[in-house]
């Protein structure tokens, strides 16, 4: 196995090895100076593969929407194969605990476990609930790079209101949600190049051990296991599924917007500084793009994408078109004017251009490919935007401006 791994990432040697023929980036080189952005055309979202115009609801939904899903999925992020022995899945509530930050909130630790003849993985959920709220309540579930099994998840003993990691908790029981925590490492490392353990080897087939070239990788992997956390809020009466609204950050950016595309369950999504694979737009070229991507972490993506490296223009699909295969539930971009390796107004065209399906679906896109003033937050439109001062986090003024986005949609409209 290890020679396999050692000879896939050979491959990817080519690469770095030479100057880009357009001079415009190369090992060690990226575009972060918008004037040396190349001309580029976007693959029409609304014309179908065989190049018919869609003008209508249900052919975006019969035809165009599973043409650009199947792309997705089996040239950027990776397709779930079906397993071929059958996977039971459980749920078991580890613990509960309803004084939580001071009583005003219930805390449970959920393990959420897969198993079949070729083994099993198990992930643990935290659920966050208001125990002042009318109940079921809608909730905010976060891909987070943090372990659940870890103390970050306690209460901050400094900063009343705040779990240890900085998550306004108090903010969200106020406004009556709940919060639900995925650890992005439950089923998958974060950069893995074995896939010996964890999800994968459930699925592999005989003689399979390592996923094929259109089949998920790192991000892939955590997009199903958000929906499988899911699966369990489906079951838990103190949480309103139809309500959660997923959110994720730089990487998990990314993995959100692929489980909110894939799974329509999820009434809402909010992707932070996501870039590269996640809003920004592939062709512009601007800050981390593919080559980048793939020589740091490997399989984020499925193999097939390597395929595009240095060949953005060749891709049949760009980042516009995840957003849009979120239509019509909302989804909100977040940018940060120093995070450029995101590529701020490369996020903000992607939510721009996925507008124009919100509208053929009756709902309110961005309606001018101008980006709005920095720190100004697009709240009231079901294509939501802001970008503020800043680099790579999110702080305070974001969280408020997600709950905002959320509350607005799940609550008061």
């Amino acid at each position: 196995m290890k020679k396999l791994i050692t000879t896939c990432l050979l491959c990817l040697a080519p690469l770095t090895a030479s100057l880009a023929e357009d001079g415009k980036y190369h090992d060690g080189d990226v575009v972060l100076d918008e004037a040396m952005v190349p001309p580029y055309d976007l693959p029409p979202v609304l014309v179908t593969s065989e190049g018919k115009a869609v003008k209508t609801p249900e052919e975006w939904f019969n035809v165009r929407r599973p043409q650009i899903l199947s792309l997705f999925g089996n040239l950027i992020y990776g397709i779930v194969p079906s397993p071929e022995l059958p996977i039971q899945t459980t749920f078991e509530v580890l613990k509960t605990d309803s004084g939580f930050m001071g009583g005003r909130a219930t805390r449970k630790d959920v393990k959420i476990k897969f198993a079949n003849a070729r083994g099993s993985a198990d992930m643990t959920i935290l659920v966050f609930t208001p125990n002042a709220a009318v109940k079921p309540s809608p909730a905010i579930l976060q891909l987070s790079f943090a372990n659940t099994k870890d103390d970050g998840h306690d209460v901050h003993p400094e900063k009343p209101g705040f779990l240890r990691n900085g998550i306004p908790l108090s903010e969200m029981l106020q406004r009556g949600f709940g919060y639900v925590v995925v650890s992005q490492g439950a089923l998958v490392r974060h950069n893995e190049v074995e896939f010996q353990s964890g999800i994968h080897p459930l699925f592999y087939r005989t003689n399979q051990s390592f996923p094929k070239a259109n089949e998920w990788g790192c991000i892939a992997a955590i997009a199903w296991s958000a929906s499988r956390a899911l699966d369990y809020l489906e079951t838990d009466r103190d949480i309103d599924a139809r309500r959660v609204a997923i959110l994720g950050h730089s990487k998990m950016g990314k993995t959100t917007l692929w489980a909110a595309a894939q799974d329509q369950r999820f009434a809402l999504a909010i992707s932070a500084q996501s870039g590269c694979a996640g809003a920004a737009l592939w062709k512009r070229n601007y800050g981390e793009n593919m080559e980048k991507m793939v020589t740091r972490f490997p399989y984020w993506l499925c193999r097939n994408a390597w395929k595009f490296v240095r060949n953005e223009d060749d891709l049949p699909v760009d980042q516009h078109m995840l957003l849009a295969c979120i239509a019509p539930r909302p989804v909100y971009v977040h940018s940060g004017v120093d995070d450029t390796w995101a590529d701020p107004r490369g996020e903000y065209l992607g939510a721009y251009h996925a507008s124009e399906v919100y509208r053929l679906l009756g709902k309110k896109g961005l309606t001018s490919e101008t980006s709005p003033p920095v720190g100004e937050a697009i709240i009231q439109s079901d294509v939501g935007y802001h970008n503020r001062p800043g680099g790579h986090s999110i702080e305070l003024f974001d969280w408020l401006k997600f709950l905002e986005f959320a509350e607005y949609h799940l609550v008061k409209k």
